[in-house]
């Protein structure tokens, strides 16, 4: 087939980057051009000639703007396929011009309901009618018609023009996959607006919009490919739209293992620090100084620190820049909510590894909120909501004849949140809300109890532990016990639930029980 010229173009945007320059160059190619609204204003005070559109339609703009391009006359003249005797036929009966280029972009929706407060009539008002059908219609019949939804396609399209004086099929193909994959984001983006004022949080579709960020250089290994995409409705700040200040380009892994010191840390009000390996927390604690909390989460497990992330809940400052600068120690990236000048020169020029930190920028401005995760399986994908629940000491239910202290009661309650950060079979040891040990990831939970005793080593006496599930025997409690624990927090449930609380009275440590379990897979 060959490829159309394009004679007559129609441009409506929103967007006008770049959109002036565009006609201009099209009308030296004579192509005529059809516009509306604020388009063709802004072209015709520019010089250039512009047909509107309600002269083509016979029909003025109608409903403060809402009708304008919804006509036959607009919409046969792109759908209309030139291959075919009856569609040509048909468009000279009614005196119908093709239009064979659109270019459109659309109402910032978007923009609009991520302001916060706006009103929902205002919101409403945003929602483009015209544009994505318009859209829809030249991608449509790409065989024919090109659909330019992006202000970067402009030169590209142009080049093309005026070397061939015409579109490759490709390229129609191209432009009519991204006017179509633009549409679908947009269309999704209010879907998902409008679900959040239904109780229904798993709807029989699911829709989801994302804007890619940037390609990474691979995925978890380098033989897999990976991008970055920022939801196009982020309901609060996350690391997908966080600012990267320096250091090499983010991989997959340091965005997982920022993600997950940002959900952890963002837990606590206090000054709080998470030192993050392998999506699991190594370390973590609070105190009065940022600092002090980044040194007692490092020596969490000082060992696996090295190349691991580090999260803050608080601007990272000369003194937490200073603690990673000296001696070995070496990080991946950094994560708070704003980075103090003089940290930033101390940890990107002191240490050898500074200029290759990633250091990342993310406003703890709002606290967490329940939203929906999802994990992708073969052939679909699962949706839940958020492990949100956080449990205080009216939680707290004792199941043995010593009730814990108040400074056990807190520890094990810190040490509860952090588990609900470790991957399952979670168990974590803490003293003074800071980790001393921490057991991810195993098959069994008294393995998950041995690996947390080994990396606490002698600080394990006289500490606590935190479970994120039952025991199914008493065979992890007596280890725990063994090693020096004095207080144990879990979800009990178990059918062996009087075995752990007999070992627990028998060494006369405190047991308490939540009810509430907190896999993370």
């Amino acid at each position: 087939m060959t490829a159309p010229r394009i004679e007559r173009a129609l441009l409506s945007v929103h967007d006008k980057r770049g959109i002036v320059d565009f006609a201009r160059a099209l009308a030296s190619l004579r192509v005529e051009i059809l516009s509306t609204g604020g388009t063709r204003r802004a072209l015709a005070e520019a010089g250039l000639s512009v047909r509107e559109v309600a002269e083509v339609t016979g029909f003025p703009e109608m409903l403060g703007g809402r009708v304008k391009t919804l006509h036959p006359k607009i919409h046969a003249g792109i759908l209309a396929r030139r291959d075919l005797p009856a569609h040509r036929a048909a468009l000279e009966a009614q005196g119908i011009a093709g239009i064979d280029l659109v270019a459109v972009n659309l109402y910032p929706f978007e923009g609009t309901v991520a302001r916060p407060g706006v009103a929902r009539d205002e919101a409403i008002e945003e929602i483009d009618v015209g544009g994505p059908t318009l859209l829809r219609a030249a991608a449509k019949n790409h065989d024919f018609v090109a659909a330019v939804v992006d202000p970067d396609d402009y030169p590209a399209v142009l080049e093309e023009l005026r070397a061939r004086g015409a579109l490759s099929p490709e390229t129609r193909r191209r432009l009519a996959s991204k006017a179509f994959r633009a549409t679908a984001a947009y269309d999704a983006a209010i879907a998902v607006w409008l679900s959040r004022e239904e109780e229904e949080r798993f709807p029989e579709s699911a829709a989801f919009a994302g804007r890619r960020i940037a390609r990474l250089r691979y995925g978890e290994n380098p033989h897999q490919a990976a991008a970055l995409y920022r939801s196009v409705l982020a309901p609060e700040p996350g690391v997908a739209g966080g600012e990267v200040l320096g250091g090499k380009a983010l991989s997959f892994n340091n965005l997982l293992d920022i993600d997950a010191a940002f959900a952890l840390v963002r837990e606590f009000s206090g000054p709080t620090a998470a030192v993050v390996k392998h999506n699991n927390p190594s370390g973590a604690a609070c105190a009065a100084k940022p600092a002090d909390a980044l040194a007692a989460a490092w020596e969490g497990d000082p060992v696996s620190a090295f190349g691991s992330v580090v999260g803050l809940n608080r601007p990272f400052d000369a003194a937490c820049a200073g603690f990673l600068a000296s001696e070995s120690r070496f990080v991946e990236a950094i994560l708070a909510p704003d980075f103090e000048p003089a940290a930033l020169e101390t940890v990107t020029t002191k240490p050898k590894w500074g200029r290759n930190v990633r250091l990342v920028r993310t406003p703890f401005d709002r606290p967490p909120s329940s939203r929906v995760e999802v994990r992708s399986i073969s052939g679909g994908f699962l949706l839940q909501t958020t492990d949100d629940r956080v449990e205080s000491a009216a939680d707290l239910k004792v199941a043995t004849k010593r009730s814990p202290t108040l400074a056990e009661v807190d520890a094990l309650l810190f040490a509860a949140t952090v588990a609900k950060h470790v991957r399952s079979n979670a168990v974590v040891l803490s003293r003074d809300r800071a980790v001393v040990g921490v057991g991810a990831g195993q098959m069994s939970r008294v393995d998950a109890v041995r690996l947390a005793i080994g990396k606490a080593g002698a600080r394990a006496r006289g500490v606590v532990l935190a479970s994120d599930a039952f025991f199914p025997f008493a065979d992890g409690v007596e280890e725990a016990l063994a090693a020096g624990v004095t207080a144990i927090l879990q979800p009990g449930g178990s059918v062996r639930d009087a075995e752990t609380i007999a070992a627990a009275d028998r060494a006369g440590a405190a047991m308490v029980f939540t009810g509430v379990r907190h896999f993370r897979h």
